[in-house]
């Protein structure tokens, strides 16, 4: 006897199956399944997709719950029809560069966490000794900064540190993960805006092109080829950036590419009007870089969605001086309608594309077996969606009302999440208490 069977649900592949579930895995996908189980779900006009894996989230704990903290951050998942998430070493304190620091934060993720979770470990100058232990630990890989990460504790990895730690990297199997920025010509750039007396959105944007981001990123994929380490490119905002990362997979380069939905939804224009929400690095890009993105996106060139989510206090949010404004973006709970609205309503991107980005292609690359895919002997993670149904986001579980997302209007909603075959989202509140899992990669 199975222990639940989700009725007549349509498959990203548009098919309607029922979807046996048994321990919290999944045992049977078929049309009309006569077993019987212990109870039944309907599903009946709804589409089924495999629970997102976001594999870059900063919840901020230990340290800095009050930017946001394990248990608001993976509720907001969950609404998002989120099931398993990959947290970044900062911004808690301490940082995840040491195995203590890990064990610290894995106390909190596993009391806390609505979904199940996995962690990165940061490579910074001087921890080079530490990642063997890391790795020991758990984690998915290893994150490092090019540019300055905004926290004095999780320092820029110098060219020789980069190089060093994606040997160790590599000896180990494991993958490192970069914010890929030039940190030098930003830092030139604001100063002669600043001296001009620039200070506003655009003055901003002016002193991040896109070559900041494309220097960076060729000087990655040579070390990466050199050291045979893998790596990944996070958030990209631009064409020419998942181009560069295409070309070097294309010579033979152990490279993925990574972007967020942000880069895809908001342009130039959008920051200039909402302001301090939608700050990044890289920033948001005019409209048509943005198109460039989606075409790289909807040619299958882009291998990960990620959110991004940087969430902080509403108060570093908030200065007259844009360049002095916390720059992240609370996004963990809009990810999915994000992209079921923008790519596949208005673009006619395929669910299958959007489920592999989303789901399958970051639970394949950080090694998080059985997550990810709606597949026999999977974990039963699944987000039950109301496809054609239009809504306007009115409220955020984070702990701050703050996301550019606020009042946008999506197309696509969330009605139910589950993890390992129990709900945890109902489509109007979190269900039952925190029962997140560390998963570690297989290796």
């Amino acid at each position: 006897m199975y222990d639940l069977i989700i009725r007549a649900c349509t498959l990203p592949t548009l098919e309607t199956v029922d979807i046996a579930i048994t321990d919290g895995v999944i045992a049977q996908i078929a049309p009309g399944i006569l077993e019987p189980s212990r109870s039944e779900l309907n599903a009946r006009g709804l589409h089924v997709f495999s629970g997102v894996v976001d594999a870059h989230v900063h919840f901020n704990a230990p340290g800095r719950e009050d930017w946001e903290g394990v248990t608001t951050g993976s509720s907001a998942f969950a609404a998002g029809g989120g099931t398993t998430f990959v947290d970044m070493p900062l911004n808690s304190s301490p940082v995840t560069t040491s195995a203590a620091a890990f064990d610290a934060k894995l106390e909190v993720m596993r009391r806390e966490s609505v979904t199940d979770f996995a962690l990165w470990g940061g490579l910074v100058p001087g921890n080079l000794e530490m990642l063997p232990s890391l790795a020991a630990r758990g984690v998915v890989g290893f994150k490092a900064f090019m540019c300055n990460s905004g926290l004095a504790e999780f320092g820029a990895v110098d060219d020789s540190t980069l190089f060093d730690g994606m040997r160790v990297a590599a000896q180990l199997g494991l993958p490192v993960a970069v914010h890929a920025e030039n940190d030098a010509i930003p830092a030139l750039l604001a100063a002669q805006v600043q001296a001009r007396g620039e200070r506003d959105a655009r003055a901003y944007l002016n002193s991040r092109p896109i070559m900041v981001e494309l220097e960076a990123i060729g000087r990655a994929l040579l070390f990466a080829e050199e050291t045979g380490c893998a790596l990944h490119i996070v958030h990209i905002s631009s064409a020419r950036g998942v181009q560069m990362v295409a070309d070097a997979k294309a010579r033979g380069v152990n490279v993925t590419s990574e972007t967020c939905p942000h880069y895809l939804v908001f342009c130039d224009d959008d920051l200039e009007r909402l302001g301090a929400v939608l700050k990044s690095a890289p920033p948001v890009r005019d409209t048509l870089e943005r198109d460039a993105l989606w075409l790289e996106v909807l040619n299958g060139n882009v291998d990960v969605i990620g959110s991004d989510h940087s969430p902080a206090l509403p108060n570093m949010k908030t200065d007259d001086d844009f360049f002095k404004i916390w720059g992240g973006i609370s996004g963990v709970q809009s990810t999915l309608p994000a992209l079921l609205t923008h790519g596949y309503h208005s673009r006619e991107m395929s669910l299958s594309s959007i489920t592999a980005m989303l789901s399958a292609n970051p639970a394949r690359r950080f090694g998080l077996t059985g997550k990810g895919g709606l597949v026999v002997g999977f974990d039963a993670d699944l987000a039950l969606v109301r496809l054609d149904e239009d809504w306007t986001l009115e409220t955020v579980l984070y702990k701050h009302m703050q996301s550019p997302y606020l009042g946008q209007g999506f197309k696509g909603r969330v009605v139910r999440t589950l993890l390992r075959g129990e709900t945890v989202w109902d489509g109007q509140r979190v269900v039952g208490s925190a029962r997140g899992q560390l998963v570690r990669p297989a290796i």
